[in-house]
């Protein structure tokens, strides 16, 4: 497990336009790195520009989108000469039963939590093996190894993104490829993915009750506490250290090791969760 500053290194983050995304640009910045964001959202990518020490190259991407990403890493390696890490957070969330749930809902969460990590890993792999010194940090979630009701969709993409990036790792040490590879894992991080999931809910003429703002609300003020300038210090440090799994949040850690120790038990223990929030439904 090597170990390396990333001070002077080129650096991508996708989803860069908010969230921990955003806080990864400027603690990457504040390390030395040379950064581009991209995102969907222009003026939250402007945002971000804006808290970056120096120069932040920028582009609007849709990460479900492939050869947008493969232009995206040209354009990258084209403006600073080379790319030595890639960091795939962008993502979305949605919340509905199996029984619910259409399969268009399905596609856009997967199209953007596991197609758009597939798609910014492949872009941008040839050009990690180049620099001699790459490095993959994926982002899966603390639900990338605890299912919880109603998250399939989510569920499902963290669960691939946790497969994907380590069959990718094992490749790397097997082929002895210059490249390390990080899967992150976050818990309750205080960003508005879930608040997000419910606007786009509301604006694509799916009925929004007054019951399921009050579960975001209590998801929002219960769950999401850590803050995302911390969630980034946490990630840059694991990946500055080489570790091949990051768990950000006491909650992430203590999750995975009750899964790993009492699987039963963990299913039992999402299923509580589960139930308060349905009762802050009820009592809305």
């Amino acid at each position: 497990m090597g170990r390396s500053s990333v001070a002077g290194k080129v650096v991508a983050v996708t989803g860069a336009g908010s969230g921990i995304g955003r806080e990864l640009a400027v603690e990457l910045a504040r390390r030395g790195a040379r950064v581009s964001g991209c995102d969907v959202d222009e003026t939250g990518l402007k945002e971000t520009a804006g808290r970056v020490a120096g120069e932040m190259h920028t582009a609007v991407v849709d990460m479900g989108d492939r050869p947008a990403v493969e232009a995206y890493a040209g354009e990258v390696l084209g403006h600073h000469g080379s790319v030595h890490q890639v960091y795939n957070n962008a993502g979305i969330a949605f919340t509905g039963s199996v029984l619910e749930s259409e399969w268009s809902d399905y596609e856009r969460v997967l199209r953007v939590n596991l197609h758009g990590v597939i798609h910014g890993t492949q872009a941008f792999l040839p050009h990690l093996v180049a620099s001699g010194d790459g490095h993959v940090v994926n982002v899966s979630s603390l639900n990338g190894y605890l299912a919880q009701p109603g998250l399939s969709h989510y569920c499902a993409a963290k669960f691939a993104v946790r497969g994907f990036t380590e069959t990718l790792r094992a490749e790397m040490l097997l082929a002895g490829h210059p490249v390390q590879v990080s899967v992150v894992h976050p818990g309750g991080v205080a960003t508005a993915i879930s608040s997000n999931a419910l606007e786009w809910a509301r604006s694509s003429g799916r009925e929004v009750t007054p019951a399921h703002e009050a579960r975001q609300r209590t998801y929002t003020e219960k769950l999401l506490k850590l803050p995302a300038d911390k969630a980034a210090r946490t990630i840059v440090h694991g990946v500055e250290r080489g570790r091949p799994r990051i768990r950000v949040g006491n909650d992430a850690i203590a999750v995975d090791r009750l899964v790993r120790l009492a699987p039963a038990t963990a299913t039992k223990v999402a299923v509580a969760l589960e139930r308060r929030l349905l009762k802050s439904e009820q009592q809305a």
